[in-house]
């Protein structure tokens, strides 16, 4: 809910005061102190909503990581707390890793992107479309239609008549919408 509200906060202030939304990245740390500056009483506005973002960060680390903690208790039989403390200790280097390539290992180069930007795109057009393909594909090829009606009507409880009409959608609709969406982030299709 806080990154939402963050979300709806961000774009109109970027619009009213000028900025440019196809910052990326650089609209949290760039954009929006400059636009903070020139609100009034914008080092509130900026301290609360700072504020709000790292509580959004925490919440969502936190169960980021638990899936990291879940895999390694059920599939490497690990105990919980070695398995945090472990997948606490590989998060963390790799988040200085990529923080530290934006500053003193900037020079460090992979497909001419330094690793922050490396990771940046991989996670948004790459991981991300074939994460959503995948589970569409999953969802509406291999799971079983009686599964997906217990899911979505509680076993029965809630009617969901729009079941097929979603499971059309799965089927055929998303998919193709999602390997464009794909494809044109890697520049196989243009615009």
């Amino acid at each position: 809910m806080i990154a939402v509200i963050a979300g709806i906060a961000i774009f109109p202030a970027v619009f009213a005061l000028g900025g440019s939304p196809a910052e990326g990245t650089g609209l949290v740390f760039i954009v929006l102190p400059g636009i903070f500056q020139k609100m009034p009483f914008g080092d509130v506005v900026a301290l609360v909503f700072f504020i709000l973002l790292a509580v959004a960060a925490l919440t969502s680390t936190i169960s980021v990581l638990e899936v990291i903690v879940a895999f390694l208790v059920e599939e490497l039989k690990m105990i919980r707390r070695k398995a945090t403390v472990a997948a606490t200790l590989a998060v963390s280097v790799l988040g200085l890793v990529t923080v530290g390539s934006l500053g003193s290992l900037s020079n460090l180069r992979i497909a001419g992107k330094n690793i922050f930007g490396l990771l940046e795109y991989l996670t948004a057009n790459v991981m991300l479309p074939l994460g959503g393909l995948f589970i569409v594909l999953f969802l509406g090829w291999f799971y079983s239609p009686q599964r997906t009606r217990n899911e979505l009507t509680n076993k029965g409880e809630l009617k969901a008549g729009y079941l097929p009409l979603f499971i059309f959608i799965v089927k055929f609709v998303a998919p193709v919408a999602i390997a464009m969406v794909f494809l044109y982030s890697l520049g196989i299709i243009k615009s």
